[in-house]
């Protein structure tokens, strides 16, 4: 009974030594003696105990690796990158899967040498630009590296997804020395923007000024020709009236002296009424009558000449 209970117990630890599980995303690799058997997808396989061995496992799904290194351009400028690159399995083929296995001894080692590639092939790219160039060929310098270093993966078995260079950086001097440049441009920009709109304010005020006296010059000369064509109306009535009046007292046989008076007298009634707050000063001696008579007879004169 010892000896079949012991065998029994020997079966079961056989038993559960030749399984294993292969979990999702992962390809087991086996090796009989130290040398490749095949591999195992994942599920539960079972395996010779003792002889078979999970060697390694090999993951088919998305990586990612960070990077940060130095690079010095053309002009001898230290630049600082951070990039991120996206990689895979190349396919699940055996031969790719042998490949990823035992081309590198260890993990670590592979992640050392894709981390060296890729730092020299930008600083390659970087050494032929000047410092002044690095921000604006941030994406050349990502399509130069994809273009190299997928060829070098598919060697050790991976594929390319993507690269990111997320971040670029120089030293403090470099840095604050820009900083300048950018500050002093935005000014310049700023002043200039703020002389074009100083210059346009000016100008519309200058055009509004201009409209405004050429409205008020024809506003003028508009009032100026009412002005005279009232003043001639008014001087044309006037002489109207007093070659009526004229006429009127002739028609009642009245001396002319008798009707050249009652014209100076209305004449001074009318000046009268319409300078009512000032003073009127008149001549009125003999002959400073005399000479009015006289002046009001030669208009008289006139306008019956002309009559």
């Amino acid at each position: 009974m010892i000896f079949l209970a012991g065998l029994a117990l020997l079966v079961l630890i056989l038993w559960f030594s030749s399984l294993f599980t292969v979990p999702q995303g992962t390809i087991a690799v086996l090796t009989m003696f130290g040398k490749y058997r095949r591999i195992a997808h994942p599920g539960l396989h079972g395996r010779i105990p003792f002889l078979e061995k999970v060697t390694k496992r090999i993951s088919i799904q998305n990586r990612t690796v960070e990077m940060a290194f130095q690079a010095i351009t053309l002009d001898q400028a230290n630049v600082y990158f951070k990039s991120m690159m996206l990689y895979a399995v190349m396919n699940q083929s055996e031969e790719m899967i042998k490949r990823v296995a035992f081309k590198f001894i260890s993990q670590d080692a592979f992640i050392q040498a894709l981390s060296r590639t890729v730092e020299g092939m930008v600083r390659a790219f970087v050494a032929s630009k000047r410092q002044a160039e690095i921000l604006s060929v941030q994406q050349e310098i990502v399509e130069a590296v994809k273009a190299r270093i997928d060829k070098t993966l598919e060697v050790w078995g991976f594929h390319l997804l993507d690269l990111q260079i997320n971040d670029v950086t120089f030293d403090k001097v470099i840095m604050d020395s820009m900083s300048q440049v950018v500050a002093s441009k935005n000014l310049k920009e700023a002043a200039e923007n703020e002389g074009q709109a100083l210059l346009i304010t000016k100008t519309k005020a200058a055009e509004a000024e201009a409209v405004t006296i050429k409205i008020s010059a024809e506003a003028e000369r508009e009032a100026s020709r009412m002005r005279g064509q009232a003043i001639a109306q008014f001087r044309s009535e006037v002489a109207l009236g007093m070659k009526r009046a004229a006429l009127e007292m002739q028609e009642a046989n009245l001396d002319n002296h008798v009707i050249l008076f009652s014209m100076w007298t209305e004449a001074l009634k009318n000046v009268a009424e319409a300078n009512k707050h000032g003073a009127i000063f008149l001549d009125g001696s003999v002959q400073g009558f005399e000479q009015t008579l006289k002046r009001l007879m030669a208009v008289q004169m006139q306008q019956q000449q002309g009559g």
